[in-house]
């Protein structure tokens, strides 16, 4: 990954993906990203990905790919990786990963897609901090997993 020092170039970018974010279809797709969509499994995912045509399969594909053209950005040098990794710019791409992180391997293999989260993985592992985050945020995964369990009858 180029390591490059951040510019007002970045930052500006940066702010243009921020824009994007509050764009209200965006907004509804992160919505549900965070709130609603919890899978468990690789074929819980895939049966929101499979679904074509519905709400829920079109907001999946927008928010994994926006951070996925955001990942890119960082992998290819155009934006600063040290500014991109901040909590307030990218947080909410670490927990759309860390809900699918723990079926990766199995989801890759379903879909035969070795691709499917590539970019966001080589960003999120690509740091001792972002590795840690990782693990970190995993960990509060499972303890709103844990809290949804026991609010359920």
């Amino acid at each position: 990954m180029a390591r490059k020092k951040a510019s007002p170039a970045d930052a500006q970018v940066l702010m243009q993906l921020y824009d994007l974010r509050r764009e209200p279809e965006l907004r509804k797709a992160r919505n549900w990203w965070l709130t609603v969509f919890w899978p468990n499994t690789a074929d819980d995912f895939i049966q929101v990905a499979t679904a074509m045509g519905t709400q829920e399969n079109a907001w999946l594909r927008q928010v994994g790919g926006y951070w996925g053209m955001a990942a890119s950005f960082v992998l290819s040098g155009a934006v600063n990786q040290e500014l991109f990794l901040q909590p307030a710019i990218c947080g909410e791409m670490f927990f759309i990963f860390a809900k699918v992180y723990p079926f990766l391997a199995e989801l890759r293999q379903k879909l035969e897609d070795p691709e499917v989260f590539g970019n966001i993985e080589k960003v999120v592992k690509s740091t001792k901090w972002s590795r840690d985050r990782l693990q970190f945020t995993l960990k509060r995964i499972a303890m709103a997993k844990e809290r949804m369990a026991a609010r359920k009858p």
